[in-house]
């Protein structure tokens, strides 16, 4: 993996990384916002500690680990990637309750456009704030984007001690197999 010196980590800051999305897709993944490394390097959940990879892996969504660089991949398997926010910060914190909002209102618009069969938002918390539902928890939610269903995954960031890999493996593969079963 590539180092990046602290300057150039700040470079990325505001960076946008390009979705990887295509039309009808089983499942669209949809992170809370790029860090600084996701920016630096192109790639989603590039982050070392992130466990988004593994977890995908564990899970059975992919049949082999995948590196960061190999997200085009995900495509052939009817996966995708966005975010909630699009600009890339060093923590979720940075962004405000405003940008939340916009960002799912963008999010409602992208989803109707593709129309995924599920919306898997990682990070219920980011949820709660793009979608104005406090309420809402690990799990499928009542909420249709038209006619996309919307799961809520637990945050994959190394951050999120609340979580371990293989109990976000478990959630991951209860939304896998809610996927296998509509298809």
């Amino acid at each position: 993996m590539t180092r990046f010196t602290p300057a150039e980590l700040e470079a990325a800051r505001d960076r946008l990384v390009p979705d990887v999305v295509a039309d009808g897709l089983s499942v669209l993944f949809c992170g809370i916002n790029p860090g600084l490394m996701t920016a630096a390097t192109g790639h989603h959940f590039a982050r070392p500690g992130n466990r988004f990879w593994p977890v995908l892996h564990l899970s059975g969504f992919t049949p082999r680990l995948l590196k960061p660089s190999e997200q085009r991949e995900l495509l052939s398997y009817g996966l995708g990637i966005t975010n909630v926010v699009a600009r890339a910060t060093a923590r979720a914190d940075e962004l405000g309750a405003e940008e939340y909002r916009e960002g799912g209102r963008r999010l409602a618009l992208k989803v109707a456009r593709l129309k995924p069969r599920w919306l898997a938002v990682v990070g219920v918390t980011a949820y709660r704030a793009a979608f104005d539902d406090r309420k809402a928890r690990v799990g499928p939610q009542e909420r249709v984007i038209g006619g996309t269903r919307v799961w809520v995954l637990p945050n994959p960031s190394g951050l999120n001690a609340h979580w371990t890999a293989q109990t976000m493996a478990e959630e991951f593969a209860r939304l896998r197999s809610a996927a296998v079963e509509e298809s």
